[in-house]
């Protein structure tokens, strides 16, 4: 799984970071998120998959690589 942020939607609401710690940072002073691991462990899976769900600008996304 890799994750993909669209610079040009994300605003910094921080909800994939709530959703996902592990995987997602939005600085206090950032108006984006900085994505900790792009390819995590399949574990955190769930997480993820709720910050890509409850992103208010629907910036994030994964593929799945082969």
């Amino acid at each position: 799984m890799q994750i993909k942020i669209d610079r040009d939607l994300c605003q910094g609401h921080g909800v994939c970071e709530s959703e996902a710690p592990a995987v997602f940072s939005v600085p206090p002073k950032s108006a984006t998120v900085t994505v900790l691991n792009e390819n995590p462990d399949e574990s955190l899976r769930p997480q993820i998959m709720a910050a890509v769900k409850y992103c208010p600008t629907h910036a994030i996304s994964i593929s799945e690589e082969e």
